[in-house]
């Protein structure tokens, strides 16, 4: 990236305001007392000019930073999208599976009532013979007893 140098030098700052501490800048011989207060030099065109390159680094950084944030987010709302076309697609899906099973059950019920109804018709038909048969046998079995009562009193020759 390149930057225009700023038309004038950098103001100067207090000891330990800067973007990097005294001691790793180099400016100052090692050895000396840090707790003492010292008059720090003013940035030279050189240094200038780091500085510069590195701030437009540092913003290039945290736009690229704030561009993938951007990104995801929109990935993510993308995904979103995609997951409620297809949840709702699935409910729409899943919604005419169950009405065809529900076709298919009430078809299944009604053969099955078709059918119990023919038994039970068949039963009724054989219930009646069965009572007709019953009125028959309790007719035979007077006749019977009444044969029998004659033959009983009969008195013997």
């Amino acid at each position: 990236m390149s930057r225009e140098e700023p038309e004038s030098p950098e103001p100067e700052e207090a000891a330990g305001d800067g973007p990097v501490p005294s001691e790793l800048s180099g400016d100052e011989p090692q050895g000396k007392d840090p707790d003492r207060p010292r008059a720090e030099p003013a940035l030279g065109h050189r240094s200038s000019l780091y500085f510069a390159s590195l701030g437009a680094t540092i913003d290039g950084l945290q736009q690229q930073a704030r561009d993938i944030c951007n990104r995801v987010t929109e990935s993510r709302q993308e995904d979103q999208t995609v997951l409620n076309s297809f949840r709702e697609s699935l409910l729409l899906k899943v919604l005419k599976l169950a009405e065809q099973l529900e076709e298919r059950l009430f078809r299944s019920y009604d053969s099955y009532n078709k059918l119990i109804e023919e038994r039970l018709q068949e039963l009724s038909e054989v219930l009646e013979r069965v009572e007709g048969v019953q009125a028959e046998l309790r007719c035979i079995c007077c006749t019977i007893e009444a044969a029998y009562q004659d033959l009983c009193l009969q008195p013997e020759p």
